[in-house]
């Protein structure tokens, strides 16, 4: 086995050295910027590249044949050393902006470790804004040698008195994505005025945000993408669209485009940009005047001198005329009135506009908050920061009139615009509102937002999350693991039986409370009303990663293992966990009923062939009644010194300052302020009336 991987890297030109090192990504400095420069909000994100040196006739080039990684601050990235390997450290700024780039051997870094085999590292980058200030990375490098590596990065963690789970894991959550006749459209926030390809009008505002797609880059307003007429991918002269109207309109008028000279600025009526350069800027149709870029012609359909506009909506009325029966609006009607019946009334529950989701919560929200205080950010003072990630941040904060402490998450409002998350906050909010009828999910206080942010104001649980728990002891022992999984196990059959998905199960998300009682956080990666519209994306995906959670509770460290995502991905889908001999048969037996890669067979889903998981032997020491009502003792209890006590907390964070990311006030004026309308709520149960 050994051999074979050595001789691949061999063939492949990187044979390792001297094993890998483990990166962990600290702190970003901004130098001091020259006299007169412009001062700009520094907010800045890492994005990593591992390049592998090949030898062609031109000398040594670097080829990047792993993804780009983007790990969060205080986490970690591996890197085998391979010969003459480079990790190459991007220093990006929202929205997706280069500021600075750093290239440095992965054997350098391993070098710079002592006798212990971890060094803290500041390595110097030069910044592109600013005329090029100088700056500096903070990193901290652990290097594991050959022997470590054979032996087992665990056995060799363990001497360290520290678990085989290293480090924080971050949802991936992919850009929602808009799908109109093969267009994959996503939000996106433009830098510079653009034209709509469908209206032909601008998508007005700095930084407004419209859909552009991701296969063929064209560009519309979010209300006109579904109007959208060609399809998509690939050249727009042989789509269906293009077909269908050749034969049903007799429409197949070919653009003549010519290069052109443009003497006024012009924007490509595909993608909606500026056609850039001096002279020859892009093609002009000598027929009706279409412009595009050069590189946009492909995409441009066979609908020379057609109006798209008018007829898109001409189609529109054909089609609706063509389903409209002597008795269709009756039907109509009576099959609205049972939908509203089935879903709580609500309407437009498949539209992913903004506004929809409002309405949707303004039609489930039955309790008026109008006689209870409202809460703003001058009514909390912060005290600690707890954790941070892409999301925003959590601090610690004191609520001025009474001394409680409480746990604030704030988003920024420009980042949940950009990643098109608005939905997610909503859903987020409304999960927590309910969370209050259960004890093992957190409880929400109240939310409020200000012009740059919005805030969750929650219960503060200073036990700490499991998987700074695990880490100090690294793993549980059985009737510890069995006791958070029993209450976790409640905790996720309410929220199922509710029609609401998790999605984020992992340690990082469950928190202790001061009695060792666990409380699930973080719901912005659920979703709503998914088993009641019959989905075949179900509660099976919480079980999985139960399974999973479960599996490192008990044995310290993961059942899956990849170098990448890719290597990940492939032994989730391939491998089968080992399981040690030291674990009891009903532990293994549990595991790999949750591990089940068949959905429907996985434990905890009705259909499953083993039974309910209550009833499973691993739970049997559990009574479900007495936990249910939280009248089981805690077989651990947190060491807490006082109500605002963050000590159970990763020091990483406590120890920077608990403030927010000043906004940038151009973008600020960009932010359409009505679509967060309607999320400040107040819990009449945890907070006080006028």
């Amino acid at each position: 086995m050994a051999r074979g991987l050595s001789e691949r890297h061999r063939e492949a030109g990187m044979m390792p050295s001297m094993g890998f090192v483990r990166v962990k990504l600290l702190q970003c400095e901004k130098g001091s910027s020259p006299p007169g420069s412009r001062h700009e909000m520094f907010d800045p994100y890492i994005a990593v590249n591992v390049k592998e040196a090949e030898i062609t006739d031109n000398g040594i080039q670097y080829v990047q044949k792993k993804k780009t990684i983007y790990p969060e601050w205080s986490t970690s990235f591996d890197a085998h050393l391979y010969e003459r390997r480079l990790i190459q450290m991007v220093v990006m700024q929202r929205p997706n902006k280069l500021v600075a780039d750093v290239n440095i051997g992965a054997q350098m870094l391993a070098d710079k470790c002592k006798d212990n085999g971890v060094a803290s590292v500041w390595v110097c980058i030069e910044f592109v804004l600013d005329l090029k200030p100088s700056g500096r990375l903070l990193v901290q490098v652990r290097h594991f040698k050959d022997s470590e590596v054979q032996q087992g990065v665990n056995r060799s963690e363990r001497d360290d008195n520290k678990c085989g789970i290293k480090q924080r894991r971050v949802a991936i959550r992919h850009r929602k994505i808009h799908e109109v006749r093969g267009h994959q459209f996503i939000a996106t926030f433009f830098r510079q005025p653009t034209f709509c390809s469908q209206c032909t009008k601008f998508i007005w505002g700095l930084n407004k945000q419209g859909y552009r797609c991701q296969a063929c880059q064209a560009t519309v307003h979010k209300r006109c993408h579904e109007n959208v007429l060609t399809k998509c991918p690939g050249s727009a002269v042989d789509s269906r669209e293009t077909k269908m109207l050749t034969e049903r309109f007799n429409i197949n008028v070919p653009h003549r485009f010519k290069v052109h000279n443009y003497m006024s600025p012009t924007f490509c009526d595909h993608c909606g940009t500026m056609l850039y350069g001096l002279f020859r800027q892009g093609c002009k149709c000598q027929e009706c005047g279409t412009n595009c870029h050069k590189k946009c012609e492909k995409f441009m359909p066979n609908h020379c001198g057609i109006n798209n506009k008018i007829l898109a909506t001409e189609l529109a009325k054909v089609e609706r005329d063509s389903k409209r029966g002597p008795n269709n609006t009756a039907r109509r009607s009576q099959a609205s009135v049972s939908s509203d019946d089935t879903y709580q009334g609500f309407k437009g529950q498949d539209n992913d506009d903004d506004e929809d989701y409002e309405l949707m919560w303004n039609q489930r929200s039955k309790i008026k908050s109008e006689d209870f205080v409202r809460y703003t950010l001058e009514d909390f003072h912060f005290l600690k920061m707890l954790g941070k990630g892409s999301f925003g941040k959590v601090m610690l904060a004191e609520f001025k009139d009474s001394g409680q402490y409480y746990a604030i998450k704030a988003l920024k409002k420009d980042v949940v615009l950009e990643d098109d998350d608005v939905e997610c906050t909503m859903i987020e909010r409304r999960v927590l509102e309910l969370s209050y009828q259960h004890p093992y999910l957190t409880h929400l206080h109240s939310t409020f937002q200000s012009q740059s942010h919005l805030f969750f104001v929650m219960e503060y649980l200073n036990g700490g999350d499991l998987m700074f728990q695990i880490q100090q002891s690294q793993r549980f022992q059985p009737d510890r693991a069995r006791f958070y999984a029993a209450e976790l196990v409640c905790a996720l059959q309410f929220l199922h039986s509710r029609g609401i998905i998790y999605r984020d199960l992992k340690l990082d998300n469950i928190l202790l409370d001061k009695d060792g009682h666990v409380k699930l956080a973080d719901f912005g990666m659920c979703k709503e009303k998914i088993i009641l519209r019959g989905a075949k994306y179900n509660q099976s995906v919480d079980w999985w990663s139960f399974g999973v959670l479960l599996f490192e509770m008990l044995i310290g460290q993961s059942p899956f293992h990849g170098d990448d995502e890719d290597d990940l991905f492939h032994s989730i889908c391939h491998e089968v966990p080992h399981y040690p001999r030291w674990l009891s048969g009903e532990a293994s037996r549990c595991l790999s009923l949750l591990l089940e890669r068949k959905a429907e067979d996985r434990l905890g889903m009705p259909r499953c062939p083993k039974g309910p998981i209550r009833s499973q032997a691993f739970f049997k020491p559990i009574n479900w009644e007495m936990l249910e009502a939280r009248q089981i003792e805690p077989p651990f209890k947190p060491n807490i010194k006082s109500a605002s006590d963050v000590s159970n907390f990763d020091m990483d964070f406590t120890m920077e300052a608990a403030q927010l990311t000043p906004p940038d006030r151009e973008l600020l004026k960009t932010i359409n302020q009505d679509v967060f309308a309607g999320f400040s709520y107040t819990n009449a149960k945890m907070a006080a009336r006028k």
